[in-house]
């Protein structure tokens, strides 16, 4: 028999719902909820396409009578406002006879930040915030967006054990096998716009699509960091233009040493996705370009290690930034 799963365990899995819904849930953020009772789903549910219904009206809809007594695990504190487009989730929880309410996180909206979790308790709900990592890492383009004033920032390298990105002469094709080439796909299918250089554009032609099967409609927005004009995407002539891209939650930035470089001087990366294949190039083209670095000591404790994994016979690790607040 296994044991009980702890209020951790039901965040953890509504977290991975919430996946689901990036990034079709923009503008609103992708949200995951689960009812349990006796230990048993009852009820499950992510933010629909274009952000409604909420994921905890479908979660409600699913469990249908059967919601009354049970636990609400939700990533994000339930909403606290009406709108013309349904109701605040925090009244539809406490009408449905939920009886505890679990948060993964505060929501930093001025329209609920803690007036869903005290609408709860004034209908009479145990209702609690948890500072859970999955749900917020779920939310990070949500709450940079709300914090920042911009989106969450990816950036991705597939290097040679010895760091070039490409021969010398600039040819590329493939660094990574196959496995990591569509761990790549995958990722930009959760990505709102995906982002390279000028140069990368012109001289690469990149598709920029995702090639997955049943996800190629999920291909993100195409931008390019540029002071021209690119036919067939749009473009921001400096890393700090991204705060303009309107609905953008999440931005993957994929191809050009300057352009990585432009970003990370900036400080606008949030997370490094850096696929390492077990090749060595010599001689081959940087994957980053000057960031400004003088002084080794500034470079120490920005970064940390959260994920880790072999695909195929590339290895893949993920890096957050650290920062004082969070993103």
């Amino acid at each position: 028999m296994h044991p009980p799963r702890s209020d951790t365990d039901w965040l953890d899995a509504a977290a991975r719902l919430a996946l689901r819904a990036r990034p079709l849930s923009r503008p609103n953020p992708a949200v995951g909820a689960i009812l349990v009772k006796d230990g048993r789903v009852v009820g499950r549910g992510w933010t629909q396409p274009g952000g409604r219904p909420h994921a905890e009206a479908m979660a409600l809809a699913m469990a249908g009578p059967g919601a009354r007594g049970t636990t609400a695990f939700v990533t994000l504190e339930p909403c606290a406002h009406r709108s013309g487009r349904g109701p605040a989730c925090a009244d539809a929880l406490a009408e449905a006879g939920v009886a505890r309410v679990v948060a993964g996180s505060c929501d930093p909206d001025p329209r609920t930040a803690g007036a869903g979790i005290s609408g709860l308790e004034k209908a009479g709900i145990a209702a609690q915030v948890m500072n859970h990592p999955a749900s917020i890492a779920s939310l990070a383009g949500y709450l940079t967006r709300t914090r920042l004033g911009r989106p969450h920032v990816t950036l991705k390298l597939a290097t040679s054990l010895d760091g070039a990105i490409a021969l010398g002469d600039g040819s590329s094709r493939w660094i990574t096998g196959e496995v990591a080439r569509a761990h790549v796909h995958s990722r930009r299918s959760i990505a709102d716009a995906i982002l390279v250089g000028g140069e990368t554009w012109r001289q690469d032609s990149p598709r920029l699509d995702v090639r997955l099967p049943g996800l190629q409609a999920r291909s993100p927005e195409c931008w390019v960091l540029t002071s021209g004009h690119c036919a067939g995407a749009r473009t921001i002539a400096a890393p700090e233009q991204i705060a303009d891209m309107a609905g953008v939650q999440y931005i993957y930035v994929e191809g050009g040493a300057s352009t990585a470089a432009a970003f990370l001087a900036a400080d606008l990366v949030d997370r490094i996705e850096l696929y390492t294949a077990p090749i060595l190039i010599g001689g081959g083209r940087t994957a980053i370009g000057d960031i400004g670095l003088s002084d080794l000591a500034a470079a120490q404790g920005r970064w940390v290690l959260t994920e880790q994994r072999r695909l195929g016979s590339d290895g893949f690790a993920a890096y957050q930034r650290v920062r004082c607040s969070p993103a």
